[in-house]
């Protein structure tokens, strides 16, 4: 099988972590990753463009995609379902691109299985103290609420363990290099810079 040129990536983290935002000044400075568009059969909300932050389906729509396998993965969330297209991510990567899925650790399982290449990584805080701040951003939630959310972010982030790589968000400007020195240096492997410089890789090993 020939080796895409593109690389996938998995990344999960807790709310709170800091996920969106280091994907978001990602994509500000490198042109060469995208993020993939969900189709999900939920509403669109005011502002939501159709194919740009969602692909909106009907139910049966979703359902037939799921029977057709067009999924990588997909989850049922408050009577929603939210998939990722097969077939989207690996034209974007056929044509170079880095594709970044932003799913939790039970849909890095299910796209392990069928792209067991995907490199996934894993975005922490620096602390529990710094995530309960984050979690309480608006300082009106209940105590109770607030341990909800803290009881669910150290369940998800108990599956670190199952990534390639682990990120701490401590300082945002430190951890978005660290993220984007990992896309960079992937790029350096031997077998897509064969694709990718072939006339050159020629040229140098020819005896003319």
């Amino acid at each position: 099988m020939t080796q895409l040129a593109g690389t996938l990536y998995i990344l999960s983290a807790p709310s709170g972590a800091g996920k969106t935002s280091l994907v978001k000044a990602l994509l500000q400075q490198d042109d060469q990753v995208v993020v993939s568009v969900s189709h999900t059969t939920r509403d669109s909300r005011p502002g939501e463009v159709d194919g740009v932050d969602y692909n909106f389906v009907t139910m049966d729509a979703f359902n037939a995609l799921i029977e057709q396998g067009q999924f990588l993965e997909y989850a049922e969330v408050f009577g929603n379902k939210y998939g990722t297209s097969q077939q989207w991510v690996r034209e974007q990567l056929t044509a170079g691109r880095d594709v970044i899925l932003e799913i939790d650790w039970q849909g890095a399982e299910q796209v392990r299985r069928l792209m067991p290449e995907a490199v996934t990584v894993f975005i922490l805080p620096p602390s529990r103290a710094a995530l309960r701040e984050r979690l309480n951003t608006r300082g009106q939630d209940t105590e109770e609420v607030i341990a909800g959310r803290m009881a669910e972010a150290t369940s998800e982030m108990s599956h670190y363990p199952e990534y390639d790589f682990l990120l701490i968000n401590d300082n945002f400007d430190v951890a978005l290099d660290q993220l984007a020195s990992l896309f960079k240096a992937r790029r350096l492997r031997q077998g897509v810079q064969q694709q990718q410089q072939a006339g050159l890789l020629a040229e140098l090993l020819s005896e003319g």
